[in-house]
């Protein structure tokens, strides 16, 4: 009798890992806020830097935390990291494909550390002006000299902490990328679509609708998802895969789908 065993059991070890790792640390954020008397969130989510809870070690947590209101958001991580990261793995060996997949993940948390910089102040002046009833001016001026006391920055830094974000879209983003740019042409399904669109074509448009989105965000508009580190993932993937053709040490993508 042959038993081929389970889809779970025949996957890669790196891929097979992250899945579970990202799953057990999903089920701790239920679990462990009780007794520990505060949010693994608050832990291990990325901070802005500026934030009194920012911890360099942030940018490796947060991209094994996912958002405990809804399933879907580990769900559909767990679901790309399922789909694109074995044969990612298979083609790069395991090795290589941790190294790749933590790299974008932190990439995508300092692209987002980055974007942070240059849109917190004039976020929270707002927020701040009509909060107190007063001109934008006269709060931009009150919170620049606020940033030259240190009870001053003390103040900023709690009110800071309310920008974190967690999540391994970043690292899926990334992931996306190198498939993309391995397996050009292969044909992928999207849910609302009928026909096939090739790998390389959905990699550009999700990396356009990224841009444009964060962009967006920037003057104001936000629909709470980190844009700008889903972009960064694939950056960092993309510097991270150019380094490796300029070696000769990124596969040609085989498997029947072709070059572009």
């Amino acid at each position: 009798m042959i038993n081929n065993g389970s889809i779970f059991s025949q996957m890669p070890p790196v891929t097979k890992n992250l899945i579970i790792i990202n799953l057990i640390v999903w089920l701790a954020m239920f679990v462990l806020p009780s007794r520990l008397g505060m949010s693994l969130e608050t832990l291990g989510g990325l901070h802005y830097f500026r934030a009194a809870d920012f911890n360099p070690v942030q940018l490796l947590t947060y991209m094994f935390m996912h958002s405990t209101g809804s399933f879907a958001h580990i769900f559909f991580n767990m679901f790309s990291l399922f789909m694109f990261g074995i044969a990612l793995e298979r083609t790069l060996g395991s090795a290589r494909f941790l190294f790749y997949y933590i790299s974008c993940g932190v990439g995508a948390g300092l692209i987002q550390e980055l974007a942070w910089a240059l849109t917190w102040e004039d976020s929270y002046v707002k927020i701040l002006a009509n909060l107190n009833h007063v001109d934008y001016p006269e709060m931009r001026e009150y919170l620049r000299q606020a940033m030259h006391t240190p009870e001053g920055m003390r103040q900023i830094g709690v009110m800071l902490n309310s920008m974190v974000t967690i999540g391994a879209s970043g690292a899926i983003y990334g992931v996306l990328l190198a498939f993309g740019m391995l397996f050009p042409n292969a044909p992928l399904y999207l849910f609302f679509i009928p026909v096939p669109i090739k790998a390389k074509w959905m990699v550009i448009g999700m990396g356009a609708i990224e841009l444009l989105i964060g962009m967006s965000e920037a003057t104001g508009a936000s629909d709470g998802i980190a844009h700008f580190a889903h972009l960064g993932g694939m950056i960092f993937g993309f510097l991270i895969i150019l380094y490796w053709k300029k070696h000769g040490t990124f596969g040609s993508g085989g498997s029947g789908y072709g070059g572009y």
